[in-house]
């Protein structure tokens, strides 16, 4: 009879060894194997066994769509997110840092689910009276929402088969533990395994899903990567600790698209939904000052406004310092090294700062654009016009290119109050401007170069533009 087996698995990406290595072969993780035992089969247990499942295939030409109808959350924002509502059958998993809001998030879907759903809310990290202190404080209590503490999968299940739930929510998959395994609670086998069964759960009674998850130090889903491939919709709940807006991204999605976002403020009462999120970036825009320039950016189907911030500095260190938050760093010093190659701007003895507000991250390349023009306008302390917004991306050339939605953006601009739009000159086709709009196309940085230095800086109307930069 065979013994059971102790084989080594990378905890970062499943890799599996018969000893114990320090780093990774294969993603180059340092001391993430951890040993699982692998339970030795059975000999009676016969591959032939498949022949007499229950299971039969049906012509995809008689099945119907019926149990893909989706459920509403009651969040208008989450269910963008998802493409419409949770699909039924399907499961969701959703990860953010620790304390950025996913437990009051998924609370406030349970108080504004559908009338008549019935909802378990399982959690492996509180007690049901520490539940029961966060319902109160968000003002949810309905009698259809049941709430289990247990970490043990078949408990677990005992009870999904006992209240019958329209929908479950798992807080948190690495807590789940099941006796059938050796290991403990956040293993891979037992996220693993722990994950599959809520995954069949899901599959054979037509109920979704929702699992959370935690993150590791690099911020990527703890557990094996195989537990993203057995989902059906990954999202990432994100923002800055510091700042109060939150952002719900889909990664992953089988059921609608993974462009769309979904923006939230924390409140004291919970999370509220921001549905112009674009007025909430701009509200405290600052005025008359260089270095700012507003974007439009596609986020999804829904464009949205907010403001690049640049800040361009005399060096006192060898290597000047380059720091990007909330844009792509290696994008960053591309733009950089186009603007000094093809305008002449001298940023290689400047201190160079760009920054999106509200924590927001964008890696479209219509931010380019306005990225490029709050650095010339930091560089050259020259005051862009408050009612001026662009977009359009730049090549290596220092040709401006265009981008896709032109018509969506000029609307949201001009909605907003926006009345100087520059976009890039080819691309967009005939486009219905609102009345008031002064369109500016560009085919190059040079024609938006020579934009910028016709603009009156109240600041230093004297000053010849761009001098001695």
């Amino acid at each position: 009879m065979k013994k059971d087996q102790i084989i080594y698995v990378c905890a970062e990406c499943g890799k599996e060894s018969a000893k114990w290595l320090g780093k990774c072969p294969d993603c180059g993780s340092w001391n993430s194997f951890e040993e699982q035992r692998v339970v030795a089969e059975k000999k009676n247990v016969s591959v032939s066994r498949a022949i007499v499942s229950s299971s039969v295939s049906t012509p995809i030409g008689e099945l119907t769509a019926g149990d893909c109808t989706r459920v509403s959350t009651g969040i208008g924002e989450f269910d963008r997110v998802l493409g419409g509502g949770l699909v039924l059958g399907s499961v969701v998993l959703i990860s953010g840092e620790p304390g950025i809001g996913k437990t009051t998030l998924l609370m406030q879907m349970c108080g504004g689910a559908e009338a008549g759903k019935r909802l378990l809310y399982v959690s492996g990290e509180e007690s049901c009276g520490q539940i029961k202190l966060r319902a109160e404080r968000l003002g949810i209590n309905r009698p259809d929402m049941f709430v289990l503490s247990e970490t043990d999968t078949e408990s677990i299940l005992a009870e999904c088969e006992r209240v019958k739930p329209d929908i479950v929510i798992i807080d948190s998959v690495q807590t789940l533990y099941s006796e059938r395994y050796n290991s403990s609670p956040g293993s891979i086998t037992q996220v693993k395994e722990g994950a599959m069964t809520f995954i069949r759960l899901a599959k054979t009674r037509s109920i979704p899903v929702i699992l959370v998850g935690h993150v590791n130090k690099e911020g990527g889903i703890s557990g094996p990567k195989i537990l993203e491939h057995m989902v059906d919709a990954v999202l990432y709940f994100e923002g800055e600790q510091r700042h109060s807006y939150r952002i719900i991204r889909a990664m992953k999605n089988r059921f609608g698209s993974t462009n769309e976002i979904g923006v939230f403020e924390m409140r004291d009462f919970g999370l509220e939904e921001i549905s112009n999120p674009s007025e909430a970036l701009l509200e405290e825009r600052s005025q008359d000052v260089a270095g700012s320039c507003a974007a439009c950016v596609m986020e999804g189907s829904r464009p949205l406004v907010t403001e690049i911030q640049s800040l361009v500095s005399a060096t006192v260190y060898p290597a000047p310092r380059r720091t990007s938050d909330g844009f792509d760093y290696n994008r960053a010093c591309l733009l950089l090294a186009v603007l000094e190659r093809r305008l002449g701007l001298k940023f290689s003895t400047k201190d160079v700062y760009i920054n999106v507000v509200g924590g927001v991250r964008t890696d479209e390349p219509a931010a380019d654009l306005p990225v490029a023009l709050a650095l010339i306008s930091g560089i050259g302390d020259r005051v862009l016009p408050s009612d001026f917004v662009a977009f359009g991306e730049i090549g290596l050339a220092g040709d401006i290119r265009s981008v896709t939605h032109t018509e969506y953006r000029i609307r949201e601009a001009a909605r907003l109050g926006f009345r100087r739009i520059m976009i890039p000159k080819r691309g967009g086709g005939k486009i219905n401007l609102p009345e008031g709009i002064e369109l500016i196309r560009v085919a190059s940085l040079y024609e938006a170069l020579a934009f910028l230095s016709r603009i009156k800086n109240a600041a230093d109307q004297k000053k010849a533009p761009f001098e001695d930069n």
